[in-house]
């Protein structure tokens, strides 16, 4: 079925859905030129930290962005309040099949039907979770990484993408200081994240093994790669939940994937230190 593109997007708001770590960073790239981002969250705490958050860093983000200026966010537990209106949708919700699919089947019930429905999955391709969904041609995957510093996006039709959508947003998404690349078929992972997932995996690995630490191995990647940070810290700051969520979906598709990660990241989800959001993870220096 052939969709109908949104127009008017400079003057038509964003909807995010959840509000936790990349949520709240997906709604700051989103506040960059002057509009309004809408989040939505059940819990009013995690809503109200979000909107703060971007309130706290979009004049520094925006004026990065050519032609960027600051714009607004703000939080609701009403979904319908939350879509009315918005141009685009992207669901930032944890790496739960169930959960996907119900909130897929309600954001395509509640949208305008000119409501470009994306999600920020990790792993999970869309066409897993459109059982519940009458419009499939207006739902695809556009996963970020970590914005405002890792600004590149996959985006990934879930095989009854309408062509007109993919054609907007890498028109459109640049202007927000975020970029598209497409994953021509189906992929589990998409594009970086499959070559990530393996660094981040193999990393995990040597660990579990007792072969290094994760400060060696965070210490010798800066140190040969000339980066910030190495794989531990930057899971750290991604949620170690998140990732154990993600390579527990790995394994279900690859059942020869090494149990060794899993069982490592279990044991600090199990203890609670999730990473940044905890104050402790692989790390303890969190403020």
């Amino acid at each position: 079925m052939a969709f109908t593109v949104p127009t008017d997007v400079e003057n038509r708001p964003v909807a995010v859905i959840g509000s936790g770590t990349l949520g709240r960073r997906i709604a700051l790239m989103f506040a960059t030129r002057g509009g309004e981002v809408r989040i939505y969250d059940k819990s009013k705490e995690a809503g109200e930290a979000a909107r703060a958050y971007v309130a706290e860093n979009v004049a520094e983000v925006a004026a990065g962005i050519e032609g960027g200026f600051p714009g607004r966010a703000s939080v609701t537990d009403d979904m319908a309040e939350a879509l009315a209106g918005a141009w685009l949708v992207v669901e930032a919700v944890p790496e739960r099949l169930d959960l996907k699919k119900s909130i897929y089947g309600e954001l395509d019930r509640l949208a305008d039907p000119d409501t470009i429905l994306a999600s920020n999955s990790s792993s999970y391709p869309t066409s897993q979770f459109i059982d519940e969904v009458k419009h499939p041609e207006r739902v695809l995957n556009m996963h970020f990484y970590m914005p405002p510093q890792q600004n590149a996006i996959d985006i990934m039709s879930d095989g009854h993408t309408d062509r007109a959508i993919i054609d907007l947003l890498e028109r459109e998404l640049p202007r927000y200081g975020v970029y598209p690349f497409e994953a021509h078929k189906e992929s589990t992972g998409f594009i970086f994240n499959r070559i990530w997932a393996a660094i981040k995996r193999e990393s995990l690995e040597v660990v579990a093994e007792g072969v290094s630490t994760p400060q060696d191995v965070d210490r010798m990647w800066q140190i040969n790669m000339g980066t910030p940070a190495g794989p531990f810290r930057m899971m750290d700051h991604v949620g170690l939940d998140v990732v154990l969520d993600i390579e527990n979906h790995y394994a279900v598709e690859r059942p020869d994937l090494p149990a060794g990660p899993r069982e490592l990241l279990k044991k600090y989800v199990d203890a609670g230190h999730l990473g940044v959001k905890t104050g402790q993870g692989f790390y303890d220096d969190y403020a």
